[in-house]
């Protein structure tokens, strides 16, 4: 029977066996120690550095200490976090592809617009619907009126057109809204709380929609008798009422409770709101002359100061945002404010700090060069320019909205969201340029099977390499090269794919990086468990890494 003792981790005391390392000893507390070359199958690599910790005053890698009686560690102080950024931070440096497209990074709402091309495209509206649902209140109304920035970045547009992204977030919410049962959003358990949003313009409908999906009882007051505030000055031509109007039905049947023609101020105090429930939120556009001196909250000139990382006003447990706080004159930025409102209300109300969500990781290449958009000109569908649908009032049929969402380019990670690199420089707050120089062209390499290998994104962490040992494959993978030029491949100049005849699926599923995936790798739906943990952007910020 193994030998079994004591060590100490971050003064936490835990029972291990002799011959487990550290990180299977940090493991057992619950300790998020990162790893992008640890597979418990393969052993320790030692080849990214990310998964230090501090023994005898000295920086080690967990993976491949081994535990000793009376052994004392640190893992979580601010010493070593350093460290494990730094080492993030230098894979980085040779790194090159994106984590996001830019056309998803130029959305205020962060709307997964390659994820839902790619479902356009197979054919999978059910889950196209529920990747723009994930992030986007009101896509029916976007599709009339939104300015589409998503469009001025997408790289398609550096070659011919760019795909018309937001008449596909139309089509598929008019395909979805034409059911006799439109998709209903998945919503988290009830949570007690009730939360008073004044104003049922753009940021008060987005901030329902969001803090009703996690679970909270929101009724939105409005002093007119309809919703939809300045979206109902709208011209028809414009801004159909239907598509209004069926999305204020799905807010209802999430649970958004609206009572109109309701004032503040005078019968209606804004302290009683306050008293008789958990929050409230300000969001009423921008106000009229001395129409904010009766609120009681501090003014900034003639609009409501709010805090710009928390959203609160001078007010206990009250929220404005908007144009209340700061004139939007674009609605997809009203969108995101009243989402920013959101996340701060739901903190607030979960007994976390305040704070807006933080934007989504991501590496960014930069512009493209000829050459380079070529590259990704092979992984499109439709080599020729916009398609527009021959019945421009109805909108794209779904064979057009097919072969127009062809044309994405794919210039976004196939591993986006599932990727430990990504993950991590999210969690420990890396700068991808810290130690950037000129980048190395993109490169793509297209097996005939069905595999992608992309060798600026290999951080030549060697667990392919190990698998390919492990299954005795006839090839398998090695390194190339010596110093800065090593490289992967298969040995005598065969492809990446001939190394891969058994144990290729494993490999894609193990690479820390995307630097190996399947081309036809769609995206799980939001609502599908992630295969590794999604980017932070929740929990107390002290508690987290920095």
């Amino acid at each position: 029977m193994s030998e079994t003792f004591t060590i100490t981790i971050d003064q936490q005391p835990v029972t291990v066996t002799a011959g487990d390392s550290v990180l299977t000893a940090a493991r057992k507390l619950g300790l998020d120690i990162p790893t992008l070359c640890y597979l418990e199958k393969c052993g320790p690599l030692h080849t990214c550095q990310v998964c230090l910790v501090k023994w005898n005053g000295k920086l080690v890698p967990s993976c491949g200490t081994k535990v000793a009686p009376g052994m004392v560690i640190e893992s979580e102080t601010g010493e070593v976090h350093e460290a494990r950024r730094t080492a993030l931070e230098l894979l980085f440096s040779d790194h090159v592809g994106d984590c996001l497209s830019p056309c998803q990074r130029l959305c205020p709402l962060w709307l997964n617009i390659p994820a839902m091309l790619r479902q356009i495209e197979a054919g999978r509206l059910d889950e196209a619907i529920t990747t723009v649902r994930a992030a986007l209140p009101l896509p029916a109304v976007l599709g009339h009126l939104c300015h589409h920035p998503c469009e001025q970045g997408c790289r398609r547009g550096h070659w011919d057109d760019p795909a018309a992204i937001r008449n596909l977030e139309k089509f598929v919410t008019d395909q979805d809204f034409a059911k006799s049962e439109p998709h209903l959003p998945a919503r988290q358990p009830a949570t007690g709380r009730k939360i008073a949003i004044v104003g049922a313009g753009p940021t008060g409908l987005a901030a329902a929609y969001y803090l009703t999906r996690n679970g909270h009882a929101v009724t939105v007051l409005d002093r007119r008798a309809q919703p939809g505030g300045s979206l109902r000055d709208v011209p028809e031509d414009r801004l159909p009422a239907a598509s209004l109007d069926a999305e204020l039905t799905l807010l209802k049947r999430l649970g958004v409770e609206f009572q109109s023609k309701v004032e503040l101020g005078g019968p209606m105090p804004l302290a009683d709101l306050a008293q008789n429930f958990n929050a409230v939120l300000l969001a009423v556009g921008e106000l009229k002359p001395g129409e904010g001196d009766a609120l009681g909250v501090t003014l900034a000139g003639a609009s409501i100061k709010a805090d710009p990382h928390s959203c609160l006003t001078s007010m206990p447990k009250v929220f404005a945002a908007g144009s209340v706080v700061r004139a939007q004159k674009q609605l997809v930025r009203a969108l995101a404010e009243g989402r920013a409102a959101a996340e701060c209300m739901h903190r607030f109300l979960s007994g976390e700090p305040a704070r807006r969500p933080e934007k989504p990781f991501s590496s960014l290449m930069g512009r493209l060069d000829p050459a380079e958009v070529r590259a990704f000109l092979l992984q499109a569908g439709h080599s020729g320019g916009r398609v527009s649908p021959c019945d421009a009032c109805r909108g794209h049929t779904p064979a057009e909205a097919a072969l127009e969402s062809s044309r994405c380019l794919h210039c976004d990670c196939r591993s986006s969201g599932n990727c430990a690199l990504q993950h991590y420089a999210q969690v420990y707050g890396a700068d991808a340029n810290r130690f950037r120089g000129e980048r190395r062209p993109f490169e793509q390499q297209l097996q005939p099977g069905g595999i992608i290998f992309e060798p600026g994104k290999c951080i030549l962490c060697g667990i392919c390499v190990k698998l390919t040992e492990l299954a005795r494959e006839e090839l398998g993978l090695t390194f190339i090269g010596r110093g800065f030029d090593v490289r992967l491949g298969a040995p005598f100049n065969h492809t990446i794919e001939d190394g891969l005849r058994r144990v290729a699926a494993e490999c894609v599923k193990a690479c820390p990086t995307g630097a190996l995936v399947f081309k036809e790798n769609l995206p799980p739906a939001p609502h599908a468990p992630p295969q590794s943990p999604p980017p932070s952007d929740s929990g107390d910020a002290s508690t987290r890494p920095r």
